[in-house]
């Protein structure tokens, strides 16, 4: 049985969780199985397991996440860095138990996979001193990851200023409640700016577009660098024939983050990305220019045509500044 109290403490943090017994292993211990099921983008998850991390040291819990059984957006049919578990994929395990062990055992937590509005899953930059003491003791990138990502940066960020430069688009145009993404004409007009007053000769660019990659390379030619990411012009970027390809998304992902959190300034909207860029490297704090165009409309139905009008129209009468 959980204690009253572990159960109260759960209850005070608005989430929902399920306790478990699934056998007699383990009596003296208990798990918190962390899982988000569909979940949403990578470091969006990531900001999420931060929170149920904080919560497992604050009450001793052993944390386990379970991105096997409880499956992502990023999972594959075959193992990819060795594993099934999506977690795996990308970050060390955050203890020494397996999965098959604690399904064994006697008490078991599983956390609930929603967000339910609160605050500490809006921004890496909404989580506070625990979230950040559990980010440095249990986040660990795989080193695979860690070694392509130096690679490119050894080869292409050397004795370089980067404009750093993360141009979202895809799905965000259309997702309800979700903040903007910018135009193509204000990111060009931020670049045009910060190349002018700093004098950067390169720039960095992270997108999941073609179209904007293309519109940028003919303006920007060679002074434009990027990792070869997976880029598509669809709007769901997680259907394609690739082989592991929602599991290489995740990767590349974590890579375009690595990369942009070592440029000089970031121009960006919105998003979990360069969040995660400036909790991974505080120094950016100042260096962030956020192209806001306010969120889009709580109902899915308008949603799906409102970016596509703001663009045609003056921003005088409701369109982008």
């Amino acid at each position: 049985e959980i204690s009253n109290n572990y159960k109260k403490i759960l209850d005070e943090k608005d989430l929902k969780y399920y306790i478990k017994s699934f056998g007699t292993k383990n009596s003296n211990k208990i798990f918190y199985v962390i899982q988000r099921s569909p979940g949403g983008g990578l470091f969006s998850n990531l900001n999420y397991v931060i929170h149920h991390l904080s919560i497992c040291d604050e009450l001793n819990f052993i944390p386990i996440i379970d991105m096997k059984n409880f499956t992502t957006k990023y999972n594959s049919k075959n193992k990819f860095n060795s594993s099934n578990n999506a977690w795996e994929y990308y970050f060390s395990k955050v203890s020494k138990y397996k999965l098959d062990d604690v399904y064994k055992s006697k008490k078991v937590i599983i956390s609930d996979s929603k967000t339910r509005k609160i605050n500490y899953f809006d921004s890496f930059q909404s989580l506070n001193y625990s979230h950040l003491k559990a980010f440095k003791k249990y986040i660990k990138i795989n080193n695979k990851i860690l070694i392509k990502s130096k690679k490119f940066k050894n080869k292409y960020f050397k004795n370089y200023k980067i404009l750093g430069v993360h141009f979202r688009g895809s799905d965000m145009k259309y997702q309800e409640r979700h903040p903007f993404p910018p135009t193509v004409r204000q990111i060009i007009n931020a670049i045009d700016f910060y190349i002018k007053k700093y004098k950067y000769k390169k720039i960095f660019l992270v997108t999941e577009e073609i179209k904007y990659l293309t519109i940028l390379k003919k303006k920007y030619g060679n002074k434009l660098i990027y990792y070869n990411s997976f880029r598509s012009n669809k709007i769901d970027i997680f259907n394609n024939s690739r082989k592991l390809h929602r599991a290489k998304i995740g990767e590349e992902n974590i890579i375009d983050m690595l990369l942009l959190k070592d440029t000089d300034r970031i121009i960006c909207s919105r998003s979990h990305l360069p969040d995660a860029s400036l909790y991974f490297n505080p120094k950016l704090k100042n260096k962030i220019h956020i192209i806001e165009n306010g969120n889009n409309s709580n109902n899915i139905v308008i949603a799906q045509f409102l970016w596509k009008l703001k663009i045609l129209l003056p921003k005088e009468i409701g369109g982008f500044k």
